[in-house]
């Protein structure tokens, strides 16, 4: 906790730039639920408490990354953590995605501390974001098995896409910057795994592109194939 508060201390701007987009998010969910049909009654009460438990899954989830090396630099970490937020979201709609996704990495910090001086934490929020928001917006806009596939399909190329920009237009330059590493030695990493590595574009084209395809395809699937079994216990609905 001591190493955590260190660490916010001396990053400060950026932690408040992370609590502004964390703001921007949540005001575009509820933007979209103002035009989606009418969801799903839930007490406030029953609300928080289901995001508080799927929020918990993701948190231990989300510790329990890990890396694919031929794919991209082991400091790029693959994790499930998205498949109980976008379970949330198919219930509880797209609000609800942005506040589980948020309160997840919460507890994360909480239990396990930052290792990238919260630039890892960032995009794991925002570029998980892209993926559920998306994907919960057309569900809910449709609301069938069909549209649930069609949604899932939209939110991983949205996550691929923007994780990709986001990779190289902001986080690979301020992980260098916080850890004075220069950005040609990162470079040169991915230039280890994948031949084709020599600039910013070749990097997240060839490394940061197919990790999150690859998540986004494994969450996808795993969402269809639980999502009505775990439905039932955890939201009482699809009750035979």
């Amino acid at each position: 906790m001591t190493n955590l508060w260190e660490q916010f201390q001396g990053n400060v701007t950026f932690v408040l730039m992370c609590v502004v987009l964390v703001v921007v998010l949540t005001l575009l969910a509820h933007l979209a639920e103002r035009f989606l049909p009418q969801k799903r009654t839930v007490t406030p009460a029953r609300r928080v408490c289901l995001i508080g438990i799927c929020a918990a899954i993701a948190a231990v989830l989300h510790m329990l990354d890990f890396p694919l090396l031929l794919i991209a630099p082991e400091f790029y970490k693959l994790d499930f953590s998205e498949l109980p937020v976008l379970l949330c979201g198919f219930y509880l709609g797209p609000s609800a995605t942005v506040v589980c996704e948020g309160v997840k990495i919460l507890l994360k910090l909480l239990l396990k501390g930052t290792s990238t001086a919260f630039v890892g934490d960032l995009a794991n929020f925002v570029v998980g974001c892209a993926f559920v928001l998306p994907a919960t917006i057309w569900y809910h806009a449709h609301k069938s098995k069909h549209s649930a596939i069609i949604g899932m399909i939209l939110g991983t190329l949205s996550m691929t896409i923007f994780g990709t920009a986001f990779n190289a237009e902001y986080l690979l330059p301020k992980f260098a910057e916080l850890y004075g590493i220069p950005l040609e030695a990162i470079l040169a990493m991915g230039a280890e795994i994948r031949g084709g590595v020599n600039s910013v574009t070749s990097f997240v084209i060839l490394c940061v592109a197919p990790l999150n395809l690859i998540k986004g395809a494994v969450i996808s699937l795993l969402t269809l194939l639980l999502y009505k079994r775990v439905a039932r216990p955890l939201f009482g609905i699809h009750q035979s």
